[in-house]
Protein backbone atom coordinates (compact mmCIF):
# COMPACT_ATOMS: atom_id res chain seq x y z
CA UNK A 1 0.00 0.00 0.00
CA UNK A 2 1.44 3.12 -1.11
CA UNK A 3 0.26 5.45 1.66
CA UNK A 4 2.64 3.29 4.08
CA UNK A 5 5.65 5.08 2.34
CA UNK A 6 4.80 8.26 4.25
CA UNK A 7 3.48 6.19 7.52
CA UNK A 8 6.16 3.93 9.12
CA UNK A 9 2.89 1.56 10.41
CA UNK A 10 -0.86 1.72 10.62
CA UNK A 11 -0.41 3.10 14.00
CA UNK A 12 1.31 5.79 12.69
CA UNK A 13 -1.33 6.65 10.12
CA UNK A 14 -4.53 6.26 12.63
CA UNK A 15 -2.39 8.49 15.02
CA UNK A 16 -2.10 10.91 12.19
CA UNK A 17 -5.95 10.84 10.93
CA UNK A 18 -6.78 11.58 14.48
CA UNK A 19 -4.94 14.62 15.29
CA UNK A 20 -6.87 15.30 11.42
CA UNK A 21 -9.59 15.03 13.11
CA UNK A 22 -8.99 17.08 15.97
CA UNK A 23 -7.60 19.82 14.40
CA UNK A 24 -11.16 19.26 12.91
CA UNK A 25 -12.67 19.33 16.08
CA UNK A 26 -11.13 23.12 17.47
CA UNK A 27 -13.02 25.89 17.10
CA UNK A 28 -11.42 29.75 17.65
CA UNK A 29 -12.37 30.87 21.19
CA UNK A 30 -12.99 34.49 21.40
CA UNK A 31 -11.64 36.23 24.84
CA UNK A 32 -15.17 37.48 26.18
CA UNK A 33 -16.87 34.37 26.77
CA UNK A 34 -17.23 32.72 30.14
CA UNK A 35 -16.11 29.56 30.39
CA UNK A 36 -19.49 27.75 29.53
CA UNK A 37 -19.52 29.14 26.35
CA UNK A 38 -16.12 28.39 25.76
CA UNK A 39 -17.22 24.54 26.21
CA UNK A 40 -20.29 24.67 24.67
CA UNK A 41 -18.37 25.92 21.75
CA UNK A 42 -15.73 23.10 22.37
CA UNK A 43 -18.84 20.34 22.31
CA UNK A 44 -19.90 22.00 19.42
CA UNK A 45 -16.68 21.51 17.28
CA UNK A 46 -16.04 17.91 18.82
CA UNK A 47 -19.54 16.77 17.57
CA UNK A 48 -19.36 18.12 14.40
CA UNK A 49 -16.10 16.70 13.81
CA UNK A 50 -17.79 13.25 14.60
CA UNK A 51 -20.42 13.85 12.54
CA UNK A 52 -18.37 14.56 9.41
CA UNK A 53 -16.52 12.02 10.01
CA UNK A 54 -19.22 8.90 10.82
CA UNK A 55 -17.72 5.84 9.93
CA UNK A 56 -13.78 6.98 11.52
CA UNK A 57 -15.44 8.46 15.11
CA UNK A 58 -15.76 4.69 16.78
CA UNK A 59 -11.99 4.44 16.11
CA UNK A 60 -11.60 7.96 17.32
CA UNK A 61 -13.80 7.41 20.46
CA UNK A 62 -10.90 4.68 21.61
CA UNK A 63 -7.95 6.04 20.20
CA UNK A 64 -5.29 7.93 22.81
CA UNK A 65 -5.19 10.80 22.53
CA UNK A 66 -0.85 10.88 23.29
CA UNK A 67 -0.02 12.48 20.32
CA UNK A 68 1.04 15.97 20.69
CA UNK A 69 -2.06 17.50 18.97
CA UNK A 70 -4.06 15.43 21.42
CA UNK A 71 -2.35 16.39 24.81
CA UNK A 72 -2.95 19.94 23.40
CA UNK A 73 -6.39 19.53 22.89
CA UNK A 74 -6.74 17.76 26.35
CA UNK A 75 -4.59 20.65 28.04
CA UNK A 76 -6.84 23.32 26.55
CA UNK A 77 -10.33 21.93 27.58
CA UNK A 78 -8.79 21.84 31.16
CA UNK A 79 -7.22 24.95 30.55
CA UNK A 80 -10.62 26.67 29.65
CA UNK A 81 -11.52 24.94 33.25
CA UNK A 82 -9.13 26.13 35.19
CA UNK A 83 -9.07 29.39 34.25
CA UNK A 84 -12.48 29.77 35.27
CA UNK A 85 -10.98 29.44 38.47
CA UNK A 86 -11.77 25.21 38.86
CA UNK A 87 -9.20 23.23 41.00
CA UNK A 88 -6.67 20.52 39.28
CA UNK A 89 -9.10 17.73 40.57
CA UNK A 90 -12.44 19.76 39.30
CA UNK A 91 -10.96 20.43 36.26
CA UNK A 92 -10.15 16.55 35.59
CA UNK A 93 -13.25 15.64 36.74
CA UNK A 94 -15.60 17.73 34.92
CA UNK A 95 -13.33 17.18 31.68
CA UNK A 96 -13.83 13.35 31.97
CA UNK A 97 -17.06 14.00 32.43
CA UNK A 98 -17.56 16.15 29.26
CA UNK A 99 -15.76 13.54 27.35
CA UNK A 100 -18.10 10.94 28.54
CA UNK A 101 -20.98 12.89 27.10
CA UNK A 102 -19.65 13.84 23.59
CA UNK A 103 -18.37 10.62 22.90
CA UNK A 104 -21.52 8.67 24.23
CA UNK A 105 -23.90 11.25 21.81
CA UNK A 106 -21.33 11.11 18.93
CA UNK A 107 -21.18 7.36 19.06
CA UNK A 108 -25.25 7.48 19.45
CA UNK A 109 -25.43 9.75 16.02
CA UNK A 110 -22.73 8.11 14.24
CA UNK A 111 -22.71 4.66 15.07
CA UNK A 112 -26.50 4.31 16.66
CA UNK A 113 -27.81 1.77 19.12
CA UNK A 114 -30.18 0.65 15.64
CA UNK A 115 -27.24 -0.39 13.95
CA UNK A 116 -25.01 -1.70 16.76
CA UNK A 117 -23.95 -5.49 16.69
CA UNK A 118 -27.06 -8.28 18.28
CA UNK A 119 -27.71 -11.65 17.73
CA UNK A 120 -31.34 -10.94 18.20
CA UNK A 121 -33.75 -9.84 15.98
CA UNK A 122 -34.86 -6.60 16.34
CA UNK A 123 -38.52 -6.81 18.34
CA UNK A 124 -40.65 -5.23 15.72
CA UNK A 125 -42.56 -2.09 15.35
CA UNK A 126 -46.21 -3.75 16.10
CA UNK A 127 -45.02 -5.62 18.90
CA UNK A 128 -43.74 -2.29 20.28
CA UNK A 129 -47.01 0.06 19.75
CA UNK A 130 -49.07 -2.88 21.14
CA UNK A 131 -46.55 -4.37 24.39
CA UNK A 132 -44.31 -1.31 24.98
CA UNK A 133 -46.35 1.72 25.16
CA UNK A 134 -43.97 4.25 26.65
CA UNK A 135 -41.56 3.20 24.21
CA UNK A 136 -43.78 3.65 21.14
CA UNK A 137 -44.85 6.92 22.69
CA UNK A 138 -40.80 7.97 22.76
CA UNK A 139 -39.89 6.58 19.63
CA UNK A 140 -40.31 9.32 17.52
CA UNK A 141 -37.78 11.46 19.67
CA UNK A 142 -35.29 9.14 18.78
CA UNK A 143 -34.93 9.99 14.84
CA UNK A 144 -31.93 11.86 13.69
CA UNK A 145 -34.74 15.27 13.60
CA UNK A 146 -34.41 15.04 17.29
CA UNK A 147 -30.76 15.22 17.93
CA UNK A 148 -29.87 18.34 18.00
CA UNK A 149 -32.46 19.09 20.49
CA UNK A 150 -31.25 15.92 22.17
CA UNK A 151 -28.21 16.99 22.41
CA UNK A 152 -28.34 20.50 23.47
CA UNK A 153 -30.23 19.52 26.13
CA UNK A 154 -27.90 16.92 27.18
CA UNK A 155 -25.01 19.79 27.24
CA UNK A 156 -26.59 22.11 28.91
CA UNK A 157 -27.78 19.81 31.89
CA UNK A 158 -23.95 19.14 32.06
CA UNK A 159 -22.90 22.41 31.93
CA UNK A 160 -25.51 23.05 34.86
CA UNK A 161 -24.07 20.42 36.62
CA UNK A 162 -20.81 21.82 36.74
CA UNK A 163 -21.51 25.12 37.71
CA UNK A 164 -23.80 23.92 40.85
CA UNK A 165 -20.97 21.28 41.39
CA UNK A 166 -18.28 24.29 41.98
CA UNK A 167 -20.95 26.09 43.76
CA UNK A 168 -21.29 23.81 46.54
CA UNK A 169 -17.36 23.32 46.77
CA UNK A 170 -17.16 26.92 47.41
Amino acid sequence: MSIYHHFPSKAHLMDALVDLMLAQARVAMEPQWDWRERLRRAAHGFRAMALKHPAFFPFFAVHRLNTPAGVAYIDGIIGILREAGFSDRDAAIYFRELGYYLTGAALDETAGYARGPSSAEPVPNETIAASFRHLAAAAPYFQPAHFDATFETGLEILLAGIERSAQRRD
